[in-house]
């Protein structure tokens, strides 16, 4: 089955953010863009969520289960992904299989609202 428009932005806007290519990311964006991760608070640059990384993880890599796509009824497109992060923590350890979900919201082929739910902290308590 061919992806959508709304799912291409977000594949996008994803393979740019772990290539670390944040110009290219950036293009995915709305000038409105706010994210949420684990923790809460907004951020609404991708410096700003580096910054928020930087004492969590060295790098941070996503497999992809799936993708579904639908729309919010108010003129946006909603696309959730699912699957597992891997990456390395910052003492050098690494981590593979947590699982995560990420909530895009997409308008005007842009995302506008990033809401992300993952079990990093429970993975790292333990």
């Amino acid at each position: 089955m061919k992806a959508s428009a709304p799912e291409d932005t977000v594949r996008g806007f994803l393979t740019a953010m772990e290539a670390r290519d944040l110009q290219a990311a950036q293009s995915f964006l709305s000038p409105r863009f706010s994210m949420e991760f684990p923790g809460g608070g907004t951020m609404h640059t991708l410096d700003e969520l580096i910054d928020w990384a930087k004492p969590r993880y060295r790098s941070v890599a996503k497999r992809y289960d799936r993708f579904d796509v639908s729309d919010d009824g108010d003129g946006k497109s909603v696309v959730y992904c699912f699957g597992t992060l891997s990456g390395v923590w910052t003492n050098g350890e690494e981590f593979t299989d947590i699982r995560f979900i990420d909530r895009f919201s997409i308008e005007d082929d842009r995302i506008v609202d990033q809401k992300v739910w993952n079990d990093l902290g429970e993975v790292r308590k333990a």
